[in-house]
């Protein structure tokens, strides 16, 4: 049972904004999903440990997002709190080669800091829609870059509410999976660890890496990115085009003709419509090619 009045005045003991009945939409790259009971903003750490000891203490379920962009969000919505790590908790310092972020800091700021540092090795993330926090949890990647090859530490709470440092080497690093990866850990800040390079050459390199994505990814529809995990042996997107799927549609979702590792928004879907496509796509590339596609983006519901 939650409580809001509690739940408020918790808040603004920690300096957090609380936002009662809040559309998912508003905070989703896809563009739909239902209401939660309440999101919070989250702006340190500290609160996000004090938030999640409340909130596990009296079994109210609880979500984490950060830019939204890596989920499908249920049409029913959320019966639970959000707790947002956005804007309001993304500071990044850098030290050195080191480069600090608070979770909620988006990829791409990250990535800017390092290139106007002369930092080199986030290059290949840059355009990752994202947090830097989302990032790590799932060791985002692109073009033959993942998190795991710059990360050098991590803050996290663990299961017990308590803050606690984890080194790269033990955060079983792996395609699209970390330690963190289903378990009650959240991520709080990163630590990457970068090389010494010229920023012209650096910002070259990403303006080639963000050229590549505009022309071949459907960044003009609401979308989750990615919608599957690259099968081993294969690639998703190769599959489902050999298989003829571009363009398929249900309701306001359709395979993207662009890109066919997309399941994009064409104005009007609904998570129904999306997790139905998405089933349908499944099922026709395990028929035609006997491999079994996975879902990247999680469902939040």
């Amino acid at each position: 049972m939650i409580d809001l009045n509690i739940l408020t005045e918790l808040c603004d003991k920690l300096g957090c904004r609380i936002t009662p009945e809040c559309s998912l939409s508003e905070y989703i790259t896809f563009k739909f999903g239902g209401p939660c009971r309440a999101l919070i903003k989250v702006n340190s750490a500290e609160s996000a440990a004090e938030l999640l000891k409340y909130l596990r203490g009296n079994s109210i379920k609880y979500g984490i997002i950060g830019r939204g962009s890596n989920i499908i969000a249920a049409d029913e919505g959320f019966d639970g709190v959000i707790l947002l790590f956005g804007s309001e908790f993304a500071d990044i310092t850098v030290e050195g080669d080191i480069i600090r972020c608070d979770a909620g800091a988006s990829l791409a700021s990250a990535c800017c800091h390092a290139q106007q540092e002369g930092l080199t090795g986030m290059e290949n993330l840059f355009g990752i829609p994202g947090t830097v926090g989302g990032a790590l949890y799932m060791n985002a990647g692109a073009y033959g870059s993942e998190m795991k090859d710059v990360v050098f530490s991590a803050e996290y709470i663990d299961e017990n509410c308590e803050i606690k440092t984890i080194e790269a080497k033990d955060m079983d690093l792996s395609y699209r999976h970390s330690f963190f990866s289903g378990g009650d850990y959240i991520i709080t800040s990163v630590t990457m660890k970068l090389t010494k390079g010229d920023p012209d050459a650096i910002k070259a390199a990403m303006n080639e890496c963000m050229a590549k994505r505009t022309s071949k990814q459907p960044l003009e529809y609401p979308s989750a990115g990615s919608t599957f995990k690259r099968p081993e042996g294969s690639y998703a997107s190769l599959l489902i085009d050999q298989c003829g799927l571009k363009g398929l549609s249900c309701g306001g979702a359709m395979v993207s003709e662009k890109h066919a590792g997309f399941v994009i928004n064409k104005g009007y879907a609904t998570c129904a419509d999306v997790l139905e496509l998405c089933d349908k796509v499944k099922d026709v590339v395990k028929e035609k090619t006997g491999y079994i596609l996975e879902l990247e983006p999680v469902i939040l519901k």
